[in-house]
């Protein structure tokens, strides 16, 4: 049965440690599921959800606070004004490497907390700035690093919830706590510029105080509500072969096509509004409807990928993202805003199914791996399967973080794009020629036939 108590139960090779920690956790009995697990793994996700969402919230906070800085004094270029996009995004996919890490050093429970509460540093930096008379231009620039905190809450809130549920249950639950983050892009999109417009003029100081309260509430009650799981262990075995294995590679450029694609689209797209189509600019305020349709859209790729097969929907998406991409180059070429906002969510929606169908993808191709593998030398199939799975959720970890980084070389492009051209159409063909790579890689690993010939059991096992 659960159990609170103030140390995990092996003394002998652990230090006491304080707080609402699980000793006994078996997800995969039934019983012990019914009876306590899982509502107590619904709690624990549902307050995950809630930190996670505000991270997220933070993490893209600047990118609506950049489109009006004019309007409150500051001037700044094209260039630095993406540089304040690039920079939260980068250090955002940096820290989801060790927040990864931090649950099974912590627990989920003090984690959450401490990730939750340090949003208050970026908040608070946001509101001198903007606040204050004349600051200076690195000192937003070191805001916007500091906004890079809310995106490593993903990481560590997806492995946190990992190890509450049953494998059975895993799917929707990680569906949901990334959902649930995701949404918070549109959140601040949609409300930011509500909050600002209060009284005469513009407030900027509203769209940093507006999340104080909630940071607050969301740390009081991880800490007062949450559990931590004394067997929740790092398993660096899994990582290292994971480093090590070109299907994790493979995946993680499939996943800056996705979930880069997304999040680097969530950073610039009320930006490239402003730019590209001024006369436009009050359409900003709509600008979430990207972020939002693209965030309900990741369970439902995922479900298509359990339809009809995660490799074969990723490709879909591949080639739909080239095809939208053209649609906002056709945008640009013909001064056409409708044309360019519906593109543009095209490409939200379909970014935010490719990243349900790639996940999807992980643990079938590590699944089908081991099963060949277990094949060939007589392993215990069930060890194997076992295997595949931390290895899987090795990947996950590692695809993350490097498709987070995909957010950066996104909002690269578009500034090197407009800075050398003064339009969207270089940085647009692009990323119709990375889609298309996208679309030959997935079909030459996962799709050709000597691939489906030489898996193709474990395939038709796995789903791919």
């Amino acid at each position: 049965m659960t159990s609170t108590i103030d140390s995990p139960p092996d003394r002998a090779e652990s230090a006491p440690r304080k707080g609402r920690w699980i000793d006994d956790w078996e997800p995969e009995d039934p019983a012990f599921w019914e009876r306590t697990g899982r509502r107590t793994a619904n709690k624990n996700l549902v307050f995950s959800i809630f930190a996670e969402n505000l991270g997220f919230s933070v993490w893209v906070l600047m990118s609506i606070v950049v489109v009006s800085l004019g309007q409150v004094g500051y001037a700044f270029s094209v260039g630095q004004t993406f540089w304040l996009l690039i920079v939260p995004n980068l250090v955002g996919a940096a820290l989801r490497v060790p927040y990864t890490f931090a649950v099974p050093r912590f627990g989920g429970r003090v984690w959450t907390t401490v990730s939750a509460g340090l949003l208050l540093i970026p908040t608070a930096m946001l509101a001198y700035a903007v606040g204050a008379d004349g600051t200076p231009y690195w000192f937003f620039l070191l805001t916007a690093a500091a906004m890079g905190l809310g995106g490593g809450n993903f990481s560590s809130s997806m492995a946190n919830i990992s190890f509450f549920f049953p494998e059975g249950r895993k799917g929707l639950a990680l569906g949901l706590n990334a959902a649930g983050g995701n949404l918070g892009v549109a959140q601040t999109q949609l409300l930011v510029p509500v909050a600002i417009s209060f009284g005469a003029g513009i407030d900027l100081v509203y769209a940093a105080l507006m999340w104080m309260p909630l940071i607050i509430l969301a740390a009081a009650c991880s800490w007062f509500f949450m559990d931590s799981i004394t067997s929740a262990k790092p398993d660096g075995r899994s990582y290292r072969e994971a480093l090590s294995t070109k299907h994790t590679w493979v995946m993680s450029l499939l996943y800056i096509g996705t979930f880069g694609s997304f999040i680097g689209f969530s950073f610039a797209f009320p930006s490239l509004i402003k730019i590209a189509f001024a006369e436009h600019s009050g359409f900003v305020a709509l600008a979430f409807i990207g972020a939002l349709i693209g965030s309900v859209a990741r369970p439902f790729g995922g479900w298509l990928a359990d339809r009809f097969g995660g490799a074969r929907m990723t490709v879909a998406v591949f080639v739909a993202m080239g095809i939208g991409a053209a649609g906002v180059v056709a945008s640009v070429t013909a001064g056409s805003f409708a044309l360019f906002f519906g593109s543009f969510v095209a490409l939200f929606v379909l970014s935010g199914m490719g990243n349900g169908t790639t996940y999807r993808m992980i643990p079938a191709i590590f699944t089908a791996e081991v099963r060949a593998r277990a094949a060939e030398t007589g392993e215990d199939p069930a060890a194997a399967v076992k295997r595949g799975k931390r290895q899987s959720a090795a990947v996950v970890g590692i695809a993350g973080a490097v498709g987070a980084f995909g957010g950066v070389l996104v909002n690269l492009v578009f500034k090197f794009s407009l800075e050398s051209t003064r339009t969207l159409t270089p940085a647009l063909v692009a990323f119709v020629a990375f889609y298309a790579v996208c679309v030959g890689v997935t079909w030459w690993f996962y799709l050709r036939r000597s691939f489906a010939v030489e898996r193709a059991p474990s395939l038709a096992y796995a789903g791919v």
